[in-house]
């Protein structure tokens, strides 16, 4: 990829060479990120006190599908742009589970604790229950004093890219159209000791 070929045919051309499965393809088109674009990503990196009194933006289902995988014990990946990505491919099939009140209060505890001026949870209004989930979040906020909102829409991905303030997301589209993103997960495995994986 850093000698010019398209990262679609690069991975496919490597795959098909050492007989790759199909979610070790998967995986690749998840990690490998070109040289100079994983160093403009990493440049635009926050840390969790550069959110304080900062309006901040969250993918919702990208922060807590992540963050549902490294504490259910999935395969998270430490790409290599400094994101962490999941390998599970469930955006489409993602249900509410167990792990999903565990996933929120981590990730609202720590968004308290790094005390932000507004939050906004933006959710797929394609996703099955998202109302719900819009609704739930939005009590919790509430339980932790988190001034801001949850909501749904259909074009989620366009809303983050015009944002002006700090996006939280792993997202790699939004993150090439932003000056400033957080990958919140990363932060929770830290403090969690959980180790990413690496290619």
């Amino acid at each position: 990829m850093d000698r010019g070929y398209p990262k679609d045919s690069a991975v496919r051309f490597i795959s098909n060479h050492h007989r790759l499965a199909i979610e070790e393809r998967f995986i690749m088109m998840r990690v490998i990120v070109r040289s100079d674009v994983a160093q403009i990503r990493r440049s635009r990196m926050q840390k969790l006190e550069d959110l304080k009194d900062q309006t901040i933006f969250i993918d919702g289902y990208n922060v807590l599908i992540t963050t549902e995988s490294l504490l259910g014990g999935h395969p998270v990946y430490s790409c290599d742009d400094g994101f962490l990505r999941d390998s599970r491919g469930i955006f489409r099939s993602y249900k509410i589970s167990s792990l999903t009140a565990l996933a929120l209060n981590q990730i609202l505890d720590l968004l308290a604790q790094a005390g932000p001026a507004r939050t906004e949870v933006l959710l797929d209004q394609q996703m099955s229950r998202s109302g719900e989930m819009a609704e739930l979040i939005k009590g919790m906020m509430a339980d932790r004093h988190l001034c801001g909102t949850a909501r749904t829409a259909r074009d989620v991905d366009r809303l983050l890219k015009a944002t002006r303030g700090i996006v939280l997301t792993s997202d790699g589209n939004v993150i090439d159209s932003l000056d400033h993103v957080m990958d919140l997960p990363r932060e929770i495995a830290r403090r969690s000791g959980i180790r990413p994986l690496t290619l």
